[in-house]
């Protein structure tokens, strides 16, 4: 018994040994891996950002829209929105603009295309729009098609 117990010993180590040095029989090779496709660009593909008119809110609104793919995300917001304030008439408030718009669509292949706007409101109020987009030159002009009439103009930054 005596001489057995070192011979296990020599062999369950050499077959640990040999074990870390294989490769996994898993493992893919390189040929069979599939190339990704590249994501069709649009040429309006970048950040783009302005302000608008006031429209006839007299509220003009700050843009920034990212465009990848031709999907388009983004937000205006009023940068002149302030909280609540004291009210020494105690007369009714004016109803709340909102603030914070969020914007989304799919830009078109003739290069004018429409988006949504949906505000950013507490409640279960639901205010949405619609904007119209197209490709001016080296811009972008972003235009209300109801409600308030802003237009902006975009540029890339």
């Amino acid at each position: 018994m005596k001489r057995l117990l070192p011979l296990l010993l020599v062999l369950g180590a050499a077959t640990m040994a040999s074990a870390q040095t294989r490769a996994p029989a898993s493992a893919p090779a390189a040929s069979t891996q599939a190339n990704p496709t590249p994501a069709p660009t649009s040429a309006l593909d970048g950040e783009w950002k302005g302000t608008s008119d006031g429209g006839s809110c007299n509220a003009p609104l700050d843009y920034e829209l990212t465009i990848e793919n031709g999907f388009v995300d983004g937000s205006s917001y009023d940068t002149t929105a302030r909280g609540p304030r004291p009210n020494p008439n105690k007369s009714a408030p004016p109803p709340p603009t909102p603030g914070l718009w969020q914007i989304h669509g799919i830009v078109g292949k003739t290069g004018s295309f429409s988006l949504i706007a949906v505000a950013s409101v507490k409640g279960t109020s639901h205010r949405e729009g619609k904007l119209a987009a197209r490709s001016e030159g080296g811009g972008l002009t972003v235009s209300e098609t109801s409600g308030c009439r802003r237009t902006v103009r975009l540029t890339r930054g």
